[in-house]
């Protein structure tokens, strides 16, 4: 593709060189840079790209889009286009090169702090049905054809607009996509065109990148002034109830769900059961019984969700319900490790204070033993909610054992540490093992029949950050291997 056909509508300070050349491919990490590559140079937290510039030039680049002076122009057959940020400028460079493969497919876009994968994954199986799907979010990366794991919840710009591409040429006629408040706020997903977004909910998460919960907020509320058809938002979360008011004039029709505030789509007649719920929808236009073969309350609201989008976009209710009766779950939420010991192994992603206060006190409610909590706090990350998440865990749970996550380059007695400032030390049903694969161990040893052992914090990762090596640890398989333990000794 033409270099000028790239750059077209960016705000250009200077060019240098010659724009109308070919480019074969445009890259962010010059360990990707091929011959005619235009190398996009970013200003990471760690890493500034204008420093790998040599590197780029040895691999092959031909062009360069930079923010900085550089001292290449004695380089013969080199571009360089100068702009005020290229990590903003990246979207528009990468929605260009693909030739805005979002315009060609319907994008579903979910934000807010917990639900976000489960939607994503609900809305697949159900627009599946009858169509091809991809799919972006924090477990994988679908294109319609295959999947790969994910690194970001939601990735850069140009790995977006190139799975989306991906997506339009395996004739996926919708992508659900997970969006995360760093995406909006650094301009991932600043071109693309979202068809419907959806808020779940907000509570204190990253606030080590945004400054306070109102930042966090806004950073969210991004989404919805980037839709074509319509917004839903959760009326039942205060900071939907906020969004909702900042965006109910724009021209992109708003849709509510909830369960206490009257709304678009609700649920009454609830039921909740220890492996399902069921509940009667109120859409605009029709009642219906619904029944999905997962626990809690969330399940409520994240199936409100997800009918929404399917009421908007047409889909029946016979195959929103064929979809929902039908459907697995989510790996790594909720997730059981079959036994037959007589007692609950659930692996859950939980790592919020939300997160985890709503499986606990899910399984609480149907608990007919001792809950057994394994949790942690990962490193490098949000640290004022270690001691609130040790608060609810102690509270909920007859068990907890507090242990390791991705500790990454802190301490992990200095995070066990934080987390312990929320526990009350009067109470005797806590115990401190810094190993996570003992603290698995000890759980479920000393879990009895109908017991309930929770891991919480990891679910579907299969890997565990120590300093900056991420080493092979999969919650789930230590579980099986301390069952299997347990069982050959009984």
């Amino acid at each position: 593709m033409q270099l000028s056909k790239i750059i077209e509508n960016l705000e250009v300070i200077e060019i240098i060189g010659e724009a109308d050349r070919d480019i074969t491919d445009i890259n962010y990490d010059s360990r990707q840079v091929k011959e005619g590559s235009l190398f996009i140079c970013i200003k990471g937290f760690n890493i500034d790209g204008h420093k790998f510039i040599q590197e780029a030039l040895e691999r092959g680049a031909k062009a360069f889009l930079v923010e900085e002076d550089i001292n290449i122009q004695s380089k013969k057959n080199i571009t360089v286009i100068k702009v005020k940020d290229t990590r903003m400028s990246m979207s528009k460079v990468a929605s260009n090169f693909y030739e805005n493969p979002s315009d060609k497919i319907s994008i579903i876009g979910v934000t807010g702090t917990n639900g976000k994968t489960t939607i994503t994954t609900l809305l697949k199986q159900i627009l599946g049905i009858n169509n091809k799907v991809g799919m972006i979010g924090t477990i994988k990366i679908d294109d319609g054809n295959r999947s790969i794991e994910s690194q970001n919840t939601t990735p850069e710009s140009i790995d977006l607009q190139k799975y989306i591409n991906k997506m339009v040429q395996n004739k996926c006629r919708y992508c659900s996509m997970e969006v995360s408040s760093h995406s909006l706020v650094l301009g991932r997903v600043e071109d693309i065109d979202f068809k419907v977004g959806v808020f779940t909910n907000l509570t204190p998460e990253h606030l080590d990148f945004h400054k306070n919960i109102d930042e966090y907020r806004k950073a969210k509320e991004l989404l919805f002034f980037k839709t074509k058809v319509a917004n839903i938002i959760n009326i039942d979360d205060l900071n939907g109830q906020i969004i909702l008011s900042n965006i109910k004039n724009l021209r992109t029709k708003c849709y509510t769900y909830g369960i206490n505030n009257k709304s678009d789509f609700m649920a009454k007649d609830i039921n909740l059961h220890y492996d399902s719920v069921s509940y009667t929808l109120v859409t605009p236009t029709y009642e219906e019984k619904i029944n999905i073969p997962l626990p809690g309350k969330f399940t409520i609201y994240n199936t409100l969700a997800v009918i929404s989008v399917c009421y908007i976009l047409n889909i029946s209710i016979d195959i929103i319900k064929e979809g929902l009766e039908n459907t697995s779950g989510v790996e790594g939420r909720l997730e059981n490790i079959k036994n037959d010991l007589g007692i609950s192994v659930i692996v859950d992603y939980a790592h919020t204070p939300d997160a985890l206060k709503n499986i606990l006190s899910t399984v609480r409610e149907f608990s007919k033993g001792k809950i057994i909590t394994v949790f942690g706090c990962g490193g490098d990350r949000d640290k004022t909610k270690r001691p609130i998440m040790g608060n609810i865990s102690q509270e909920y749970s007859d068990i907890l054992i507090i242990t390791s996550d991705n500790p990454r380059n802190e301490n992990p007695i200095k995070i066990i540490e934080e987390i312990m400032s929320g526990i009350n030390k009067d109470k005797e049903n806590y115990m401190i093992i810094e190993d996570r694969k003992q603290a698995i161990k000890r759980a479920i040893n000393i879990a009895k029949p109908k017991d309930i052992v929770i891991i919480a914090g990891k679910g579907h990762e299969n890997y565990q950050i120590i300093g900056d090596v991420k080493y092979y640890f999969d919650d789930r398989e230590i579980a099986r291997e301390c069952i299997k333990e347990k069982k050959d000794i009984l």
